[in-house]
C-alpha cells in the first residue's frame, strides 16, 4: 500500500472509466429520448470488439489500425439504426416491460450471431501502434494506451456536449428528453429522431468494445457483464444524464481501483480483503443513492408518460367452467407419472416445471397486482435454495423442518430489502432490487466457509421417502398447487384490492386511508417467502446448490417468464414458466444455437402477442363469447 501503488490504480480507474463512460453514455442517450431500458446495449459493446477484432487482423494493411476502430464502431451504429427501424419502432407504444423483454430477446440473437460467426474462443487483439510500450510513473510501469483512455473520456465527453448544446439535432433530442410527444406535435419527424439517437448510442456502445481490444481479449461474456455495469453507471449518475454518467463511471471506477489497492487489511485482529469488494461496489454505490437521492447524483424526476397502458379490468371471481378446468388441469398433473412412465426424463423436466411456475407466480404477485418492477427476485429463490441447504446440512435438521423454515429465510432477505425498494417506483425501484440481489449473490459467493463460496453446497437430498422421483414430484405439485391457490386468494382479499387501488392510483388510495407503502411492502413480502419455497423445492431436487442460483440471469428468466405468458392475467405467470422454461428444455437440447432461436420465438410472441400469450387467448375467448370489443 505505497504511493505509488496507489497512483498507479488510481490511473486504472480512470482508463477503466473512459471505457464504460463511453457505454454508459449511449444508454443513457437511448433511455432519455425514448424511455427504452435496452437490455442489448451490452451485445453491442461486444459485437464492437469482435468486429474491430476483424477489421484489425485482416485488413489492417488497408485501413490501417485506428481507422479500423473506427469503422468498427460506425459498422455497430449501422446495426443500432437497424434494429431500430426493424424492431423497436413497433413497440414504442407497448409497455415498459414488453420492451424491456424484447431487447432481452435480442442479447439471446447477438450472442448467438457472435459465437456462429467468431467462434466461442477469446480472440486477442493486437496492441495499439505507437502505444505499446510502458511508461514510468513514479518507479512503476504504466502502460501507454490506458494514458489514451483516459484522455478519450473527457474528449468524447466534450464533443457529446457540443453536440447536444450548439447544434439543432442536440436541441430536439434534449427537448424530446423532456417532452416527446411535444417535439412530434411541433413538426419533428419523431421517427428519424429516434432512429439517429439509437444510432449514435449503438455507435459510442460499439467504440467502447472496439477501444478496448488492445486491453483485453474479446469473449461472450462481454455482453451481460457490460450492460449491468453500465445500468449501474445510468442509474448512479442520472437516467438520461451525459455529464451524470461521466462523474458515475468516475466515481464507481475509482472505489474498484481503491479497493484493489488496498487488498488484504487488518482491522482490529481481522483481515478484510478488499479486493473482493469490486465485484459488488457498484451495486453498493447504486443501493446508497438510490436511498438517498431516487433519481441519481445529477438526474431529474421523469414526468409521467401519457402512454401508460390500458386500464386494467377488476378482478373477477373465477367462473364454474373456469374452476372446472383448473381441477382438470390438477387430476392431470397428478396422473402425469404414470401417463408419462416412459420417460423418467419427463418426471424431472415436470418438478423444474413446477418450481418455474411457483417462482414466477411469486414475481407476478408484485409485478401485476402491485405494479412493483422487480429485477432481483432471484434473490429470495437463492435464499429459500441456501437456507434449506444450510439448515439441512450445518444445523443438521431433518429435510421435512429445512423445507418448511427456509422460506422464513427468504421473507427476512425481503423484508430487509424491501422496507428499502417499495420507498422507490418504476425503473428506480427495478434497479434498486437488482443491487440488493447482487449484493446477496457476492456475499454467498465469496463466504467460502459458510456457503461454499463459488463452489456451492453439495449433498442436499430430500428424505428417504422422497428419493423416488415420483414422491418427489408429488411433494412439488402439493406445495405448488398450494402455494399458488393461497396468493391467488389473497389477490382477492382485502389485501389484494389495496395493492391494486395503490399500483392504479396512488393518491387516491392514499387518500382514503390505504398506507401504499406499507402494503407493498407486505406484498414484496409475501412474494419473497413463496420465491423461497421454489428455491427450497429446487435445492432439494438438485441435491446441489450454486450461487448461481441468485445470478441476475435467474432473475431475468423470472422476468421473461411473466411477460410472455401476460401481466395482465392470473394464469400469464403459469402460462410463461411452462412455455418459457420447456422451449429452453427442448430447444437447448437440439441445437448449439439455442439462444438465437429462443430469442426469435420470444421476438416473435412480443410482436404478435404484446398482451403475452395468456392475455390473447383471453382477449380471444371474450371476442368469441361476445363480451369483449369488437
Amino acid at each position: 500500500m505505497d504511493l505509488s501503488g496507489f497512483v498507479v490504480q488510481l490511473l486504472n480507474g480512470l482508463a477503466g472509466a473512459s471505457s464504460l463512460f463511453l457505454v454508459s453514455a449511449g444508454l443513457s442517450l437511448i433511455f432519455g429520448v425514448t424511455r427504452i431500458v435496452n437490455f442489448a446495449h451490452g451485445s453491442f459493446f461486444m459485437v464492437g470488439i469482435y468486429l474491430a477484432y476483424t477489421l484489425v487482423t485482416r485488413f489492417a494493411d488497408t485501413l490501417g489500425f485506428w481507422p479500423a476502430l473506427l469503422c468498427a464502431a460506425l459498422l455497430v451504429g449501422v446495426l443500432g439504426a437497424v434494429v431500430e427501424i426493424t424492431l423497436m419502432r413497433r413497440i414504442y407504444r407497448a409497455p415498459e416491460l414488453f420492451q424491456l423483454l424484447a431487447t432481452f430477446a435480442l442479447v439471446l440473437v447477438f450472442k448467438d450471431a457472435v459465437l456462429w460467426l467468431w467462434g466461442p474462443e477469446e480472440l486477442l487483439g493486437p496492441r495499439a501502434p505507437g502505444l505499446k510500450a510502458a511508461v514510468q510513473i513514479l518507479g512503476r510501469s504504466f502502460p501507454a494506451y490506458d494514458l489514451f483512455l483516459i484522455v478519450v473520456g473527457p474528449v468524447l465527453l466534450g464533443l457529446l456536449w457540443l453536440l447536444l448544446t450548439r447544434t439543432r439535432w442536440g436541441t430536439f433530442i434534449r427537448a424530446a428528453t423532456q417532452d416527446r410527444d411535444m417535439v412530434a406535435a411541433l413538426g419533428v419527424n419523431q421517427a428519424w429522431l429516434f432512429t439517429s439517437v439509437f444510432a449514435l448510442g449503438a455507435l459510442l456502445a460499439g467504440l467502447g468494445g472496439a477501444l478496448q481490444l488492445p486491453r483485453e481479449p474479446a469473449s461472450l461474456e462481454m455482453d451481460l457483464n457490460t450492460i449491468g455495469a453500465a445500468f449501474v453507471v445510468v442509474v448512479v449518475g442520472g437516467m438520461g444524464s451525459i455529464p451524470g454518467a461521466f462523474v458515475a463511471a468516475l466515481l464507481i471506477a475509482e472505489l474498484k481501483a481503491i479497493c484493489i489497492w488496498l487488498g488484504v487489511v487488518n482491522i482490529f485482529g481481522t483481515s478484510i480483503s478488499f479486493s473482493k469488494f469490486t465485484l459488488v461496489v457498484e451495486f453498493l454505490v447504486m443501493a446508497v443513492v438510490l436511498v438517498l437521492r431516487p433519481w441519481g447524483l445529477l438526474g431529474k424526476p421523469q414526468p409521467l408518460s401519457r402512454h401508460a397502458g390500458h386500464i386494467e379490468a377488476p378482478l373477477t371471481a373465477p367462473t364454474r367452467m373456469t374452476t372446472t378446468l383448473q381441477l382438470v388441469a390438477v387430476a392431470l398433473l397428478v396422473l402425469l407419472p404414470w401417463l408419462t412412465s416412459s420417460s423418467p426424463y419427463f418426471t424431472v423436466l415436470s418438478i423444474d416445471l413446477l418450481v418455474a411456475v411457483l417462482f414466477a407466480t411469486s414475481l407476478h404477485f408484485i409485478m401485476g397486482p402491485a405494479g412493483m418492477h422487480s429485477f432481483g427476485h432471484a434473490a429470495y429463490f437463492g435464499l429459500g435454495a441456501y437456507g434449506a441447504a444450510l439448515l439441512f446440512k450445518t444445523l443438521g435438521l431433518p429435510m421435512e423442518l429445512a423445507l418448511l423454515l427456509a422460506p422464513l429465510v427468504a421473507g427476512l432477505g425481503a423484508l430487509l430489502f424491501g422496507w428499502f425498494s417499495v420507498r422507490l417506483s418504476g425503473v428506480y425501484l427495478a434497479m434498486l432490487t437488482l443491487a440488493f440481489a447482487q449484493i446477496t449473490w457476492a456475499v454467498v459467493f465469496q463466504w467460502d466457509a459458510f456457503t461454499g463460496g463459488s463452489n456451492g453446497l453439495t449433498g442436499v437430498w430430500p428424505a428417504a421417502w422422497l428419493a423416488d422421483k415420483k414422491n418427489y414430484y408429488f411433494l412439488t405439485l402439493s406445495c405448488v398447487v398450494l402455494s399458488v391457490w393461497l396468493l391467488r386468494r389473497m389477490l382477492y382479499a382485502p389485501l389484494g384490492y389495496a395493492m391494486r387501488a395503490g399500483r392504479d392510483s396512488p393518491m387516491r388510495a392514499d387518500a382514503i386511508g390505504i398506507n401504499v407503502k406499507r402494503v407493498q411492502w407486505v406484498a414484496f413480502v409475501i412474494a419473497g417467502v413463496f420465491s423461497g419455497v421454489a428455491g427450497a423445492l429446487f435445492a432439494f431436487s438438485k441435491g446441489s446448490i450454486s450461487p448461481e442460483t441468485l445470478h441476475v440471469s435467474r432473475s431475468v428468466d423470472g422476468l421473461v417468464m411473466v411477460l410472455l405468458g401476460g401481466i395482465q392475467t392470473l394464469a400469464g405467470p403459469i402460462v410463461g414458466a411452462v412455455s418459457f422454461t420447456w422451449l429452453h428444455d427442448v430447444i437447448a437440447r437440439n441445437t448449439e444455437y439455442w439462444r438465437a432461436m429462443l430469442g426469435g420465438i420470444i421476438l416473435l410472441l412480443v410482436l404478435l402477442f404484446p398482451e403475452g400469450i395468456a392475455g390473447f387467448v383471453r382477449r380471444m375467448s371474450l371476442r368469441v363469447t361476445g363480451k369483449g370489443q369488437t
